[in-house]
């Protein structure tokens, strides 16, 4: 950020921003599409360029505490504790409203989802703008989340108006978004920041087991990222549920099932890769979740790149930000694919491993 192209891109970033445009921005989680979270007429244009139906709230993203004023309307004790522990990082906290947040923000509900971005160059952007920034991932809605500006462009080249270009994210997976004016609190969506780094600080905290898997929820979700078919390649996506001993196996026998299809293979570093693979993407160490969430969407998309037809995904243990890795996979393995077949995603229906 400190060359004078870098300044030149972010204050004209900004002035987008102020003038009700939309620009694509690094977090420390995926690259957001965001825009003044104030102006109604600028979100819609969030869910415009994205085709992201009116019942699924997006995220506001702020740059420092004093930007919460006039955003949400109280902020209690145990909110504080979690901002103080967490903030800035990839946590988002559901809050009570003001007024001033438009109805396309919270999909029409009481509560805003609020973080505070762990990257510099969102920060820097939010605090040059001067707003609060709603930003939901900058892809096709339904799609998978991009980590890179390459990845945005893929998705939404000519329907906003600026990208800002900080290279890869780091964590590779979207915020945690708590509840935690809920005893239990809930945790919507899990993310890096886990249920047992919560419960530490804050208290009880439980995950949130219900949702609608439909394409059209009968009512406004209740947070982002809450049982939508989502996250999904254009391949079909097989996911593959097996401790480490027992997974090259499972791996293989899915591979000989799919003969005849593009196989594609998200291959973590301990396993050999399968005959019949067509493509496999180096995905990081089994014992490393965080790699392995680092590179799970830029893998998903290098094998839609490749054209396989058939993505074939393991599933890492549910600790840490394993959890998260699962949510994302058994949401994406849960999205009716192009070839007219319904996957299962956690399931055991159909021809699957």
């Amino acid at each position: 950020m400190d060359t004078a192209c870098a300044q030149e891109a972010l204050e004209r970033a900004a002035e987008i921003l102020r003038a009700g445009g939309l620009v694509a921005l690094p977090t420390e989680t995926v690259y957001g599409l965001g825009a003044n979270a104030l102006d109604a007429a600028a979100v819609g244009r969030i869910f415009a360029a994205k085709q992201r139906p009116a019942w699924d709230p997006v995220i506001v993203h702020i740059c420092d505490l004093a930007m919460l004023e006039g955003l949400v309307a109280e902020v209690s004790e145990r909110a504080r504790s979690l901002m103080d522990a967490f903030w800035p990082g990839p946590l988002t906290l559901l809050l009570p409203r003001t007024a001033a947040v438009p109805d396309a923000v919270t999909a029409g509900r009481p509560l805003v989802g609020v973080r505070m971005p762990a990257h510099p160059v969102a920060l820097e952007l939010i605090r040059r703008a001067g707003i609060p920034v709603a930003a939901p991932s900058a892809n096709r809605f339904g799609r998978t989340s991009p980590t890179t500006a390459e990845h945005v462009l893929e998705d939404l080249d000519g329907r906003i108006d600026a990208v800002l270009d900080a290279g890869a994210t780091g964590l590779g997976v979207e915020s945690t978004v708590l509840d935690c004016s809920r005893s239990p609190m809930v945790i919507y969506r899990p993310g890096a920041v886990t249920a047992a780094q919560i419960w530490e600080i804050a208290g009880a905290v439980e995950i949130y087991r219900g949702g609608d898997l439909s394409d059209e929820p009968r009512t406004a979700l209740p947070s982002p990222g809450v049982g939508l078919r989502h996250y999904a390649p254009r391949a079909r996506l097989v996911l593959v549920d097996a401790p480490l001993a027992e997974l090259g196996a499972r791996l293989a026998e899915a591979a000989l099932s799919w003969a005849g299809e593009r196989v594609g293979v998200m291959l973590p570093a301990e396993i050999a890769a399968p005959d019949g693979a067509t493509a496999v993407f180096a995905w990081g160490r089994w014992i490393a979740p965080e790699e392995m969430a680092r590179g799970l969407y830029a893998g998903l998309r290098a094998l839609d790149a490749e054209g396989c037809t058939v993505i074939l995904c393991p599933l890492p243990p549910p600790e840490g930000i394993g959890a998260a890795i699962r949510d994302r996979l058994g949401k994406a393995g849960n999205r009716e694919q192009g070839t007219g077949n319904r996957e299962q995603g956690l399931g055991n229906q159909g021809r699957r491993s």
